[in-house]
């Protein structure tokens, strides 16, 4: 008897429901964690200013104004200007575009770099993954900053190099995470009967562990993200960050320095830096609290 072709409305209705299925997981999450919700929203605002940031600023970060310099806070100029007359709120804006885009790449590659590194280790086993950790072991000993440091010393203060040297120092902790998952699921029966039939290793990684390893991985992804905001806005401030005059948190942070009686031009860029960090810290935890299935036991 042939198969029975799906209409169109069929399809549609299934896509509905999934679009209905993650919107109720939405709802729900925004009811379970209130806080961990209106984090992530925070985050989402943020990222859209990043995209449309060149469409919001009131006036060009870079045009100097020597004439209105130091102005507080006022209807002209929401956040004051700094010492050169430039308006604090747009650079403040265009900065976002700069911390989003190296946190948030720096994130995405260290951590899924990591949990691929963490993964093959657990697989391999044996010497290979007794030399992988302690590899991963060394380079966890060197502290993070350092680290960074020592990288953009080297390369340079590129966009692309500062995203390669916060991304590199971040292997070591989703590596450890993603390796005692696998070596969990690499015990299963179904990894076991994968093997019997014939399948490769990488399609046992790719389709029967690192599935397994998404949830932690979303969750380091979303924890990761503050660290490497705090790191970019780190680099800023000891003047290797991004090349001036181009617009960042931690750069400002360093101008307000050697600025006496305006508090702020310090206070505006340390807002926008607490927030970010504040928002992606929480929401990792919320996220954790929610999909690790240790913490639903107690």
């Amino acid at each position: 008897m042939p198969h029975r072709v799906a209409s169109f409305d069929e399809i549609k209705a299934v896509e509905l429901k999934g679009w209905r299925h993650y919107l109720w997981s939405i709802r729900n999450f925004a009811q379970e964690k209130p806080l961990g919700a209106f984090c992530g929203f925070l985050l989402l605002c943020m990222i859209l200013v990043a995209i449309f940031g060149p469409w919001l600023t009131p006036y060009d970060p870079l045009t100097q104004n020597l004439k209105g310099r130091l102005q507080p806070p006022s209807i002209n100029h929401l956040a004051g200007t700094d010492q050169f007359g430039r308006d604090i709120l747009s650079r403040l804006i265009i900065g976002t575009q700069t911390a989003m885009l190296i946190g948030i790449t720096a994130t995405f590659f260290g951590k899924t770099l990591g949990t691929i590194i963490g993964i093959v280790s657990a697989y391999a086993g044996k010497k290979t993954d007794m030399i992988i950790q302690r590899v991963m072991d060394t380079w966890q000993a060197l502290p993070d900053l350092v680290l960074i440091i020592a990288f953009v010393a080297v390369m340079g203060n590129s966009i692309l190099n500062l995203i390669i040297a916060i991304a590199l120092p971040g292997l070591s902790s989703p590596n450890r995470l993603a390796r005692s998952i696998a070596l969990s699921v690499k015990e299963h029966q179904f990894v076991e009967a994968a093997k019997a039939v014939g399948a490769s290793p990488m399609r046992i990684i790719f389709r029967h562990i690192m599935p397994n390893c998404m949830a932690a991985y979303l969750i380091m992804l979303s924890a990761g993200l503050g660290g490497a905001i705090m790191a970019e806005a780190s680099l800023g401030f000891l003047g290797l960050g991004v090349p001036p005059p181009h617009p960042a948190w931690g750069a400002s942070l360093n101008e307000a320095m050697r600025i006496h009686g305006a508090p702020w031009t310090a206070i505006f860029p340390g807002i926008a830096i607490s927030a970010a960090i504040f928002a992606a810290n929480l929401l990792g935890d919320a996220l954790r609290d929610v999909w690790d299935p240790r913490l639903k036991k107690l």
